[in-house]
């Protein structure tokens, strides 16, 4: 008995062993990985909370493009199915509220516009719905799925019969009028018909009628009321919409020809807006007073549409929310909290109160959508790429793996919270990301990983999108660099005094921030080195600009003295250091705390040969 028993215990562990040897030894993050990392979002959930629709994006290679494709997966996670094809791209899923189809929009075939394509839930192929001269940019149902009410920008083609003519016979471009402060954005200039503007479209009749008309103003985010009688969109009004933000709340008839009508006291400078189940409340992002747009802290705002009455719900709540939902039963309003370094769900009373935390803090909660009692989100953590998940009683549920294959090849550093303080005692919170083989005996190379916004956050989530791109943090760890990512002041997460902290002002507390993280890394015997890196070349290449002014260019950096090394910029063509232009309009110079000789543009030039200035470690994307 004992000899059979030993045998046993034998064969068990050479059993083992070979289970061992054919594991594969998992490899670190590498560029190459960029091209199969696939980003889930835009959760949206069937009308009967049995499907969720969501959209995957991934790179294609040879293309050198992003492709976006609408998939669904069932509540009990057991089918994923993917819905569209092709070489271009399909977002913005959007179910009829009789459940019947999803539309989304497409521009198909190549270089054609941007469209509502529709899927029947009975099967075939998706069936072009629009055929608009424009590209559309959003559009939502009407609750009898009856009519849609778009979102696009208006051509030039009601301009008069003599300028087409002359185009006609000319082979010269038309030229770009300038007369607005914000008149570029990205590669494009700005125009009246960049704006946006609402159209209704009888899907029947395939009939097109304008539903708000105002040129001047761009008009977004249309919300259809449950008894379909009115739509809420966001829109600025004021005689010069581009140079303040200060968007508002309209109303408007559901109807061609009604006028739009602004709800009082509604600063709303958040997104779209949610209505009560019965149509006789809103519920909107309150923001702060207006010069503190750069750092708002958004709060749950509802007004009632009688008589145009608001309040705050969420007055004592010291964070910021977003993506405001009304309960089914409407006596509560759910929202997205961002709180240091995470974000998850919660929801308050209309009649006021405490909030109610409805999620935990192991993931951090992107979005989420709800329906028939069904709560869909998409989230992440340090680990898990996002993904959608169900949410019950607190709790997620994964239903669906699209990067589990990847992520199951690849060995990640670390992540570990951290705080300390800056040089005037300001406790500052960040994230610590180590070497997959990280060994506390050695010292490595620290790179400051520096958010943009400046109110943005870093968040333990590993973010495949290309901006915030967080999981870059992990491609520096995989090369041995230890990399902090600090949210200094001015970030979100931490409150309304910690994010206003830097109100006219900026380029002073954020640069004492990043380097007392410097501080703390050589205190805990980190760095043989130290290096700067921005996920927004515009945040660094202002805080180099503010660093050299002549109060700091005769001071030695504290990195440098304490590590006693002389460090360069080690991307001279890079816009921190070449040439950073930012161009300020009127009103803006309170958010820096500069003092400007002119009340129009003011151009901030930095050149290369003060490159030779910068001590501070610096690293940038050429």
């Amino acid at each position: 008995m004992q000899r059979s028993s030993v045998a046993a215990l034998a064969l068990f562990v050479c059993f083992a062993a070979s289970l061992i040897a054919q594991t594969p030894a998992k490899r670190s993050l590498s560029i190459d990985d960029i091209y199969r990392m696939q980003e889930v979002g835009n959760a949206q959930t069937s009308p009967d909370g049995k499907w969720i629709a969501y959209t995957v994006t991934s790179i294609d290679r040879e293309a050198d493009k992003r492709l976006s494709s609408v998939w669904m997966v069932n509540w009990e996670g057991t089918q994923d199915v993917r819905l569209t094809y092709g070489p271009e791209s399909a977002t913005s899923p959007h179910w009829s509220p009789d459940g019947r189809y999803l539309a989304f929009l497409s521009s198909r075939p190549p270089d054609e516009k941007t469209q509502i394509w529709l899927l029947d839930r009975r099967g075939g192929e998706a069936r072009q719905l629009t055929k608009v001269k424009e590209n559309l940019s959003d559009f939502a149902w009407s609750p009898d799925s009856k009519k849609l009410v778009l979102e696009m920008s208006r051509s030039d083609e009601d301009s008069s019969a003599t300028a087409k003519t002359a185009d006609a016979t000319s082979s010269a471009p038309k030229p770009i009028v300038i007369d607005r402060y914000h008149f570029k954005n990205g590669e494009s200039y700005l125009t009246d018909t960049s704006n946006t503007q609402l159209y209704l479209f009888d899907i029947e009749a395939q009939k097109l009628d304008p539903l708000t008309t105002d040129r001047k103003f761009s008009d977004s985010d249309p919300v259809w009321s449950p008894d379909g009688g009115r739509i809420a969109y966001i829109s600025n009004h004021d005689a010069n919409p581009h140079s303040f933000d200060t968007d508002k709340i309209f109303l408007i008839e559901a109807r061609a020809g009604a006028i739009p009508k602004e709800l009082p006291n509604t600063y709303e400078p958040g997104g779209p807006v949610a209505w009560s189940p019965d149509s006789k409340f809103l519920a909107y992002l309150a923001g702060l007073e207006q010069k503190y747009t750069a750092y708002n802290l958004n709060r749950v705002g509802l007004i009632s549409i009688a008589d145009g009455v608001s309040r705050i719900l969420t007055e004592k709540l010291d964070r910021g929310v977003s993506s405001l939902e009304f309960t089914a039963d409407g006596s509560a309003v759910s929202f997205l909290v961002t709180d240091d370094r995470r974000q998850y769900l919660a929801k308050i009373a209309v009649s006021g109160g405490a909030t109610e935390r409805l999620s935990g803090s192991n993931f951090v909660i992107l979005q989420r959508s709800s329906t028939a009692g069904h709560t869909a989100v998409t989230a992440s953590s340090d680990t898990v790429a996002p993904e959608i998940f169900a949410l019950e009683s607190g709790e997620l549920r994964r239903l669906t793996r699209h990067n589990d294959s990847l992520l199951s090849e690849i060995q990640l550093g670390a992540v570990q919270d951290i705080s300390f303080k800056s040089k005037d005692g300001t406790e500052i919170h960040g994230m610590m990301v180590k070497p997959p083989d990280f060994d506390p005996s050695h010292k490595y190379p620290t790179l400051l990983w520096i958010h943009g916004g400046p109110n943005g956050q870093d968040s333990h989530a590993l973010l495949f999108n290309t901006y915030p791109l967080q999981v870059e943090r992990q491609f520096f760890a995989a090369h041995g660099y230890v990399v902090l990512a600090i949210n200094y002041r001015g970030s979100s997460g931490r409150g309304a005094e910690f994010t206003r902290s830097i109100f006219a002002d900026w380029g002073n507390k954020e640069v004492a921030d990043l380097l007392a993280a410097a501080d703390f890394a050589v205190a805990v015997g980190l760095p043989t080195r130290s290096v700067w890196r921005s996920e927004d070349g515009a945040m660094v290449a202002y805080l180099l600009i503010v660093s050299l002014r002549p109060t700091h260019v005769s001071k030695p950096r504290l990195a440098e003295r304490e590590l006693g090394m002389n460090f360069r910029c080690t991307a001279a063509t890079s816009t921190s250091c070449n040439t950073t232009t930012r161009l300020v309009r009127p009103g803006s110079h309170w958010r820096l705390g500069l003092k400007f000789p002119t009340p129009f543009f003011t151009q901030i030039a930095f050149t290369r040969p003060r490159c030779s200035w910068v001590a501070t470690p610096t690293l940038t994307c050429p």
